[in-house]
C-alpha cells in the first residue's frame, strides 16, 4: 500500500479546527505528501428586501470572501502550515471541497467532525456528505467541543 501524496485539508473557524490542521500538518510530514488547504464560503442568495428592511451592501460576498482570505491567512501563519497550497472559493461547501479534491488529485481529505445532534452527532453533516462522495480517503477528525 502506497503512503498519501497529496492531502486536502479543508477547514473551517469553528473551535477546535487547531486539532483538525495539528492532525493534517503531522500526516503531510509523515507521509512526505503534498499539503492543499480550502476553506469554502456558502454563496448569499439575496432574496429583494422587504420594504423598510434593509438590503445587503452589493459588495457583501466580496467582504465575506475577503474576511475567510485574511482568517485563513492567519490560521496557516498560526498553525505553521506555510508551506502548504491554500484557497478560498465560494459554493456549497460538499461539492466545492470534492471538485477540488479531484482537480489536485488529492488521495486522502482531513474534515473536521463537530456533529452535535440528530444524524449528524455521528459524524456531523458537511464530513459525512463529503465521505460518501469523495474520490479519495476521507479522514474525520473528532474535534473535542468545549
Amino acid at each position: 500500500m502506497k503512503s498519501y501524496q497529496h492531502i486536502l485539508l479543508a477547514v473551517d473557524f469553528m473551535p477546535g479546527v487547531e486539532q483538525i490542521c495539528q492532525r493534517a500538518k503531522q500526516l503531510a510530514e509523515c507521509c512526505d505528501a503534498r499539503l492543499s488547504i480550502i476553506h469554502v464560503v456558502e454563496p448569499m442568495i439575496m432574496a429583494p428586501p422587504y420594504e423598510g428592511m434593509p438590503s445587503l451592501p452589493v459588495d457583501f460576498e466580496d467582504q465575506m470572501l475577503d474576511s475567510a482570505r485574511d482568517s485563513l491567512r492567519q490560521l496557516v501563519e498560526k498553525e505553521g502550515l506555510e508551506e502548504a497550497n491554500w484557497t478560498v472559493e465560494i459554493g456549497a461547501v460538499k461539492w466545492t471541497i470534492i471538485e477540488h479534491a479531484e482537480q489536485w488529485q488529492a488521495d486522502l481529505i482531513v474534515i473536521g467532525s463537530h456533529g452535535r445532534h440528530g444524524l449528524s452527532r455521528l459524524l456531523g453533516s458537511t464530513a459525512n456528505a463529503v465521505l460518501h462522495s469523495a474520490p479519495c480517503d476521507v479522514l474525520a477528525v473528532h474535534v473535542e467541543n468545549p
